[in-house]
């Protein structure tokens, strides 16, 4: 996938993956919006697939391709069963955490933390490599704490270029692991976009993806080519595809250069009602589902009511598919197509 995509010089959109916020029915919803962007799942720990419910963590639609499973680990041998598990699942990448600070993340000695150990890193590549047919990839911080991010990310990418690593995406800002909380970490060290490109223009014929502060498939491209050198390959965004769901719109137009018909909210309504139907059935809750559709009218007339039904009506114990087809009404019953 990333071999092609380097040589007709296409973009990829992607939607970063987010603990407790891109589970399947995120994904589902965000499907509808985008035929084309790439999906990502939560984080999965290894152990969890080895030792675990696989069903749980790993059961999708099919609707949802290309999708990719974001695993986090350090052992190579433990992430090789995962990932097998995965491909065998039918995930269409596995990429590998080397960018969340978390408290608990670090406790496993994976996450972030592993900036600080390119070389493991590297033979995690390499064991995952050895028992997939599907790309392997990496999404990692620009470094970690006192690292010199030039020095640190040129280093794991060689470690995980030289073991054949398909791709980087790179959120291009340094973790604090003393000192900052997660949610401080999504927003505090400053962005460093140049540092991303420089490590394109080190590079040139492998694929660099770039995430952290882009609010708009528009702000992405511009991002992603700024500069006289080579364009980045790939933009994910992470915080502003989820709680402004609307930009994905225009991803499949902006990005992709695809004009085909997009669906209507008339059409994407019925579609999750349907699906939140289904869950109804397996003993699920509409909350479970519509928890990921709030944010998408930011700023038009009647959003308020909208998130009001979605956040209350939702949460009530006897509440059904009906739910959303009531908070979409309080936008307008007939709304056009969305180009």
């Amino acid at each position: 996938m990333y071999d092609q995509l380097l040589t007709k010089n296409k973009t990829i959109y992607a939607v970063a993956p987010c603990m407790d916020w891109t589970d399947r029915h995120c994904r589902y919803f965000h499907r509808l919006l985008s035929k084309n962007a790439l999906l990502y799942t939560e984080m999965v720990v290894a152990d969890a697939l080895i030792f675990g419910d696989v069903e749980r963590h790993l059961a999708f639609s099919d609707c949802e391709h290309p999708v990719a499973l974001q695993l986090g680990g350090s052992n190579p041998e433990k992430l090789a069963k995962a990932a097998n598990i995965g491909a065998d699942w039918g995930y269409d990448e596995i990429n590998l955490n080397v960018g969340c600070p978390s408290d608990r993340v670090q406790s496993g000695t994976f996450g972030a933390c592993l900036m600080e150990q390119p070389q493991l890193v590297g033979d995690c590549v390499d064991a995952m490599k050895q028992v997939v047919d599907v790309p392997v990839t990496v999404k990692c911080r620009i470094g970690v704490d006192e690292q010199d991010p030039q020095v640190a990310l040129s280093a794991l990418a060689h470690a995980v270029f030289d073991k054949g690593c398909d791709a980087i995406w790179v959120h291009a800002r340094k973790a604090w692991l003393q000192g900052l909380s997660p949610k401080q970490n999504r927003d505090v060290p400053p962005l460093d976009y140049g540092r991303v490109h420089a490590l394109k223009a080190e590079f040139p014929d492998k694929f660099i993806g770039i995430n952290g502060g882009l609010q708009s498939p528009q702000e992405a491209l511009g991002v992603a080519h700024e500069g006289a050198g080579e364009n980045l390959n790939g933009v994910m965004l992470g915080r502003a595809s989820y709680q402004n769901p609307s930009i994905m719109l225009d991803v499949d137009r902006v990005v992709y250069n695809d004009d085909s018909p997009t669906l209507s909210l008339e059409a994407i309504c019925e579609k999750m009602m349907a699906y939140t139907a289904g869950h109804l059935k397996t003993g699920g809750r509409v909350n479970h589902i519509t928890r990921h559709m709030i944010g998408l009218f930011q700023g038009q007339v009647g959003a308020r009511r909208y998130r009001q039904i979605l956040s209350v009506e939702a949460s009530k114990p006897d509440a059904d598919e009906r739910v959303i087809e009531q908070a979409f009404a309080a936008i307008h019953p007939k709304t056009p197509a969305v180009a």
